[in-house]
């Protein structure tokens, strides 16, 4: 087993994130933490299934020209990737978003649905950009590989409402473009937005 030093800059409800070297590397280790409410059995089933899942559909999108961290090795509760150096698109949502990196972000998404990956948490949060200003997809915990319109049209509905109406009309331009079914999602995503538990949700 690799041993390496860490610090942990993250905890979330389901894992742990640490800072780390991988080969002298920078990496980042995601960790998935035991639930003590959990049979020990099912904790350990669960945990190991959906960090085999992640660093699959991650890999899966690397693979596919997606900006997405490249996988250096899986243990059994925890993925090891490539730390992508930049700053979270949401930390840079008080200045105004150019054009260009709404549309690079866009068609990220769309490269993502084409291979049926719905990303299940696509905000600006998981949305690193680089110096070079080229966006790069983060965690992928609620992901899954999957044909659903429902699930692809969910992404879209994540991103509307962490972003203005001005930019969420550039992405929606560009997605149309990039995105196979485009046309079908977008039905689906007005769809969604009539229910009532979906207009509750954009009022948090």
């Amino acid at each position: 087993m690799v041993k390496m030093e860490r610090r942990k800059i993250a905890e979330g409800a389901e894992a742990v994130i640490y800072e780390s070297r991988f080969l002298d590397t920078p990496c980042i280790v995601k960790e998935r933490i035991e639930k003590e409410y959990r049979n020990k059995l099912l904790d350990e089933k669960i945990r190991k299934e959906r960090t085999l899942n992640e660093a699959r559909i991650i890999a899966l999108a690397s693979s596919n020209n997606i900006n997405a961290p490249f996988v250096f090795l899986i243990s059994r509760y925890a993925i090891t990737m490539y730390k992508i150096e930049g700053t979270n698109l949401n930390i840079l949502m008080g200045d105004k978003i150019e054009s260009e990196l709404i549309r690079k972000v866009a068609v990220q998404l769309a490269k993502l649905h084409n291979i049926n990956i719905a990303h299940g948490d696509f905000t600006p949060a998981n949305i690193i950009v680089d110096k070079y200003r080229n966006p790069y997809i983060i965690d992928f915990g609620l992901a899954e590989i999957t044909p659903s319109i429902e699930e692809k049209a969910l992404d879209i509905l994540l991103m509307k409402r962490s972003i203005s109406r001005s930019e969420f009309n550039i992405f929606l331009e560009e997605y149309k473009k990039e995105a196979k079914k485009s046309k079908e999602i977008l039905e689906r995503l007005r769809e969604i937005e009539t229910r009532g538990r979906y207009q509750i949700r954009s009022l948090v």
